[in-house]
């Protein structure tokens, strides 16, 4: 017969505070406790003799606080903050986090908490063995290793930790995934960068607690038959942060204590972008941007796609002056009429460009790579000196750092691949040219290149750098994230909704995407998959972008992009064009209210485009609806992600209603934007859903403040501001304004006018000597 090997158990052997942190030996390796705040606890483990010198990837150095206290029992070791407890199993090690009441909050599987299994990592060596093969893809010709020298290059750890999550607790976040699920329990998620996913290691959950894995390494979050857990694929150690919070707003707070505040966009940020692939010369960038303001339609900025540089020069950071002959004349044109400038700028640079061959003289390339080194210092001045020589002295506003993963493999393949077979190729590939703990982190050093080098050079000019790959800590460098290079369907259109707010509660608090989807029609790769061969003269293409264009207008950046088709609205023609006038006045009527929202992102540390989970935890109902959502707390957003009058190929949909199920959160009541009339909370309505309409709803309480929009975000705030009250509960505002531009805002040079509603006496209070900023309009009086 067989004999049986028993596992070991890690069992705590002795328990000692040293210093601010609670240390665990184990029978197999260390465990460490460190109270960052009331409600922070890092939480690491070894199998070394100590731990490494480090943070985690896009974080801030926090030290421990000595305000905790512990003790050990036969069977515990506990350790107590104002706000929380953690007890350790000494037989098992094994972590539960309860609330300082005792309410239970997570726990680590008693059965195995966690695994750390060590490997060696490889790192590229570029000799004469090494073997290039060049591979077409959407972001250009790329380069890629088929053999080539690989030496050892560090010992890391395969970590996993195993949870055990309550029953009907809800998960959300890890940035960014393309199948359109808002609950992450029951399923797996493979954490690593892609053209369609973000990936960001900020798990949160429906009882008021995150974990925040301090890698840079892909992971894998697993809850199925097969278990649940978090596995991180190259790390030195495991290290992750537990965060809890009364609300979603404090764990969302948390992160940022841990990485970085994140820094205010531009006021102008926040109108209407228009762009599509691609705008080709200076004469027709002014034409569009005339053509917008002859017309009325709100514009803040104009983007310029792929190839300002001349043929063949993919990545060099300059303009083809064949065309664009003057491109100061161009910006000067655009500003003059409060019309900002976007362009996109890469990481690689074809061999031969001038920008290349600097890199290349300097060593600052990725090894057998055209893709600069973002981890070096060097590297990313470099990388900003040639886009402010070749860009930015023209006037160039703001920042569009496409391929920013910069690795995308699954873009060189036939077919689609699966998404664990699509991790397996990220990890491996990335792994080549990268440090095998950081491949997930590119975009994060990426965008502190720009960042830090723009406020060098213009500490007058915030930084809007828009951007296809996030991480933790990446909003303190004026980053917006987008959703990649998407099809033209109806299933992609509702799936992006939950894709952007598993985003956004992952702590990265501006998101956006194509309006219309990049990809209209049907190609022969499998990611050029559209629904709509006939383009624009398909009726049922003209809805979906109609629709589309509704939601985009409720993002924290109104943004139009795509191949296939041109974008600007007219094209449209009625009664589709009016409906997004319509829908583009709105947005600029609500501009004093999402400026203030971006105010308090910053002040507070709040999120604008929330899950309901962020503002009803304790409906269940709330808690699994993935295709509505909240911007700030004020405004109910229901898309309407079905069509309604034509399917593909123009074809006419009788009988089909005009009306969407909508739920509204218990727990408030809630007034149609539209017609005022009110509605109590905690139930499933049929709304009104017109072509021209977009189902919105006003939380009562809510003192929404708005303008008369006009051309510009610039025209639009210069003018008078209206206070919408909703009764039916108390409310408050706090309207911010600054500068608009600058980072005066940091040194205190920005206002906040408080108002409050008081229901029971009918009154809004403003604080002495602002009321004439404002009118005031009592909805239903």
């Amino acid at each position: 017969m067989l004999q049986v090997e028993k596992r070991i158990q890690d069992t705590i052997t002795q328990a000692e505070r040293k210093g601010n942190v609670l240390l665990l030996h184990t029978s197999r390796g260390l465990l460490q406790l460190a109270p960052v705040r009331e409600d922070i606890v890092r939480v690491r483990y070894t199998r070394r003799e100590d731990f490494m010198n480090r943070v985690g990837i896009g974080l801030l150095a926090r030290e421990p606080m000595a305000e905790w206290n512990w003790k050990e029992t036969e069977r515990e070791v506990l350790l107590f903050t104002e706000k929380l407890t953690l007890r350790v199993e000494k037989a098992t090690s094994a972590i539960a986090y309860e609330k300082a009441d005792g309410t239970p909050l997570l726990a680590e599987n008693r059965r195995l908490p966690r695994e750390v299994t060590p490997f060696t990592s490889y790192k590229t060596v570029v000799d004469e063995t090494t073997e290039l093969e060049e591979v077409v893809t959407p972001d250009g010709v790329k380069k890629v290793i088929k053999n080539g020298g690989r030496v050892p290059d560090k010992d890391l750890y395969h970590t996993r930790l195993h949870l055990t999550f309550a029953e009907g607790e809800y998960l959300y976040g890890l940035g960014q995934a393309e199948e359109g699920m808002l609950n992450l329990r029951g399923t797996v998620q493979y954490v690593h960068q892609a053209n369609r996913k973000i990936a960001v290691p900020l798990l949160v959950s429906s009882k008021g607690y995150g974990l925040l894995f301090a890698t840079g390494s892909p992971l894998i979050f697993r809850d199925d038959a097969y278990g649940t857990y978090v596995h991180t694929e190259a790390d030195e150690e495991m290290d992750y942060y537990f965060l809890a919070g009364e609300t979603l707003d404090d764990v969302i707070g948390g992160s940022r204590y841990l990485s970085g505040k994140t820094a205010m966009l531009p006021r102008w940020a926040f109108g209407f972008v228009q762009s599509q692939e691609r705008y080709e010369t200076q004469e027709e960038i002014l034409q569009m941007a005339e053509e917008h303001r002859r017309r009325g339609i709100g514009l803040d900025c104009i983007v310029l796609d792929w190839c300002s540089w001349e043929d063949g020069q993919w990545g060099q950071k300059s303009f083809d002056h064949s065309r664009f002959p003057d491109p100061k004349a161009m910006t000067d044109a655009l500003h003059e009429n409060n019309v900002h400038f976007m362009i996109s700028v890469w990481p690689n640079m074809n061999k031969g460009t001038p920008n290349y061959e600097e890199f290349a003289r300097a060593g600052l390339l990725l090894p057998a790579n055209e893709i600069y080194d973002a981890f070096s210092e060097e590297g990313r001045k470099l990388y900003w000196k040639q886009a402010e020589e070749g860009l930015f002295r023209y006037g160039v506003d703001a920042w569009w750092c496409d391929s920013s993963e910069p690795f995308t493999p699954e873009w060189s393949r036939a077919e689609k691949p699966g998404p664990e077979e699509m991790y397996r190729e990220f990890a491996d590939v990335a792994a080549q040219y990268l440090p095998a703990e950081v491949t997930n982190a590119y975009g994060l050093l990426h965008a502190r290149a720009v960042y830090e080098g723009q406020r060098g050079a213009c500490p007058d000019k915030r930084v809007l750098n828009l951007t296809r790959s996030g991480y933790t800590g990446q909003q303190k460098y004026g980053t917006v994230l987008w959703s990649g290079d998407t099809e033209a369907t109806w299933a992609t259109f509702k799936k992006q909704i939950a894709a952007g707010l598993n985003f956004c509660a992952s702590g990265l608090p501006y998101w956006t995407l194509d309006i219309g989807a990049f990809f209209v029609k049907r190609g022969v790769q499998w990611f050029w998959d559209g629904d709509y061969d006939e383009g624009l003269d398909d009726l049922g293409y003209r809805e979906l972008f109609t629709r589309w264009y509704q939601f985009g207008a409720f993002l924290p950046v109104f943004r139009s992009h795509g191949t296939d088709v041109r974008r600007e609205m007219w094209l449209f023609e009625e009664p589709f064009y009016s409906a997004m006038q319509a829908m583009n006045r709105l947005r600029y009527r609500l501009l004093p209210y999402i400026y203030s929202l971006a105010g308090n992102v910053w002040r507070k540390d709040r999120t604008m485009l929330r899950l309901l989970a962020f503002d009803f935890p304790h409906d269940p109902t709330a808690l699994g609806v993935d295709d509505q959502f909240m911007l700030g707390d004020a405004l109910l957003v229901c898309p309407v992600t079905q069509p309604m009058d034509y399917g593909v190929h123009s074809t006419p949909l009788n009988d089909v209603p005009h009306t969407c199920r909508v739920y509204l959160p218990a727990g408030a009541d809630w007034y149609d934007f539209y017609t005022n009339e009110k509605f109590t909370g905690g139930r499933w309505i049929e709304a009104d859903a017109p072509l021209e309409k977009i189902p919105l709803f006003v939380k009562a309480g809510s003192v929404l403040p708005v303008a008369e929009p006009k051309g510009s975000t610039e025209e639009t705030m210069a003018g008078p501001v209206e206070l919408l009250v909703y009764p039916g509960a108390d409310g408050v505002l706090e309207y911010y304004e600054d500068a608009g531009d600058g980072y005066g805002y940091e040194n205190g040079e920005y206002t906040v006018t408080r108002a409050e509603w008081n229901d029971a006496a009918g009154e809004l209070t403003l604080p002495e000597g602002t009321g004439d900023k404002f009118t005031v309009t009592v909805v239903g009086k």
